[in-house]
């Protein structure tokens, strides 16, 4: 484990720090030079273990240790209870759940059988990473209200997964959509419903 500096945990950056032991990420930087007082990093990371997000100023004498983490291709299962199961791809016996906090909003988008990539810490999986973009199927789409432009031009659907989002008016049941996993934003459409 390589040692790192207060003002080299940048963005994605996943590291140890002090003597806590679990793994956290960087998801927001801020470098911050006050006047007579010692320079800070302002960052804001989420705990790998538990999913949980905290504002954290780093400072020159705290001890960081930038880690590894191993990825694997995992199969998404299903989903109960806030739970999301899935099987080692190639190995469906070798099955393991992660929490919807660790998961965090994307796993919306997950359907039955998609493949991802599981981060595993030791012998521990702490995460999983959903592809940047996926495609679902629109399973519920009100009809398109000629000269409805007081919502932007904008209407709600539903997903095969059940998620809803705010799609262009054209978009209708059945049509093939790309969603922005991280934004869980309307991308674009893939293909037209019979």
């Amino acid at each position: 484990m390589a040692r790192l500096e207060y003002n080299e945990l940048k963005i994605g950056t996943i590291f140890t720090k002090n003597e806590d032991p679990d793994p956290y990420q960087v998801l927001e930087y801020a470098f911050i030079r006050m006047q007579q007082r010692k320079p800070v990093t302002q960052i804001k990371i989420k705990n790998l273990i538990t999913g949980k997000m905290l504002d954290y100023t780093a400072h020159q004498n705290e001890d960081f240790r930038e880690i590894e983490i191993d990825q694997m291709p995992v199969i998404f299962i299903y989903q109960s209870h806030g739970e999301y199961w899935f099987h080692e791809k190639g190995n469906p016996k070798n099955r393991f759940s992660l929490t919807s906090e660790i998961m965090g909003d994307g796993c919306q988008f997950l359907k039955s059988n998609a493949e991802i990539t599981a981060m595993k810490f030791g012998d521990k999986i702490i995460s999983a990473k959903l592809p940047a973009k996926v495609e679902l199927k629109v399973t519920e789409a009100p009809p398109a209200i000629k000269g409805n432009t007081a919502q932007g031009g904008t209407k709600l659907v539903t997903l095969e997964t059940g998620a809803k989002v705010n799609v262009p008016l054209f978009i209708n049941e059945g049509d093939i959509i790309r969603i922005n996993t991280q934004t869980g934003e309307y991308a674009e459409r893939v293909e037209k419903g019979a």
